[in-house]
């Protein structure tokens, strides 16, 4: 199969961003869409902040920095994305991923894999407000996307199987690990993490241990990272959201019952490290 040699990225937040720096760190011409051009800047400010480290840490020379950001093309024009692959990374309401998928499928004269990154959405639901569900499928990268290995890659129903061939090659051109999964509440590691947040939320809600003590005997424990510092990092609208999704559709299990103390953090938009103040504060 032949490499992809350009990647359109509609959404230009956080995830998407990381996205579009891999793929251009990995020699794809990327092109990265946003309608909102204050969102767009400040995606490429923070793309050009990372490669700048990259090069003073001596991780790449200044002609492959350059090279990389010649293979960036920022646009807030959605007829600019014809390419192959376009990975989608906007925000998470079915509706509006399902207007964008359908635009671009018309751009590119439905001859694109449509890949969304969502991290809780149902691709068969997604897959019924599309016009060719055939062409979609899941490819969701964690955050940050440019050093977590995994890829998780989500097949609908009616996902045509050279859509996953390509999306798995693609991956592991990125240099990603990628896992093939069908269609379920939460994937596989939002459905298996559920427990890792839930159970240190309902510890600090009832008084039995602190943010702070949680985080600490977690990592003590092994892990990279305590919940709370990764609800941070994650987005706690966006952990909080997937709990909502996941419980849901599984017919409100008790056990997944989400969070009060997240919901509240969510209404006062402490959302972590992307508002400045979250479970910690980064201000």
């Amino acid at each position: 199969m032949e490499t992809i040699s350009t990647i359109a990225v509609c959404g230009a937040g956080t995830m998407g961003s990381g996205i579009a720096q891999l793929c251009a760190q990995k020699g794809i011409d990327t092109i990265l869409f946003d309608v909102n051009e204050t969102i767009l800047q400040n995606s490429r400010r923070r793309i050009w902040m990372n490669l700048d480290s990259l090069q003073q840490k001596g991780k790449i020379a200044g002609a492959e920095l350059a090279a990389i950001q010649k293979r960036l093309h920022f646009t807030h024009q959605l007829s600019d994305c014809v390419a192959p692959v376009m990975i989608e990374a906007i925000i998470e309401q079915k509706e509006v991923k399902a207007t964008l998928l359908n635009q671009v499928l018309t751009i590119n004269q439905y001859q694109t894999i449509l890949a969304s990154n969502t991290s809780s959405i149902s691709i068969n639901a997604l897959a019924a407000a599309v016009s060719h569900p055939q062409c979609l499928a899941g490819l969701h990268f964690f955050n940050p996307a440019t050093i977590m290995q995994l890829v998780e890659v989500i097949k609908g129903e009616q996902t045509a199987p050279e859509v996953i061939t390509t999306l798995l090659a693609l991956s592991k051109q990125l240099g990603k690990t990628p896992v093939v999964c069908n269609d379920a509440p939460g994937f596989i590691v939002n459905r298996v993490a559920r427990p890792y947040y839930l159970e240190a939320l309902r510890l600090v809600e009832q008084g039995l241990a602190t943010v702070e003590q949680v985080d600490a005997v977690m990592e003590a424990s092994g892990f990279k990272m305590g919940p709370f510092k990764l609800m941070d990092l994650i987005g706690i609208d966006i952990n909080y959201s997937v709990s909502c999704i996941v419980w849901e559709a599984l017919g409100k299990p008790p056990r997944l019952t989400p969070s009060a103390l997240q919901q509240q953090k969510v209404e006062v938009k402490q959302l972590g490290k992307k508002s400045g103040t979250g479970f910690y504060q980064y201000q």
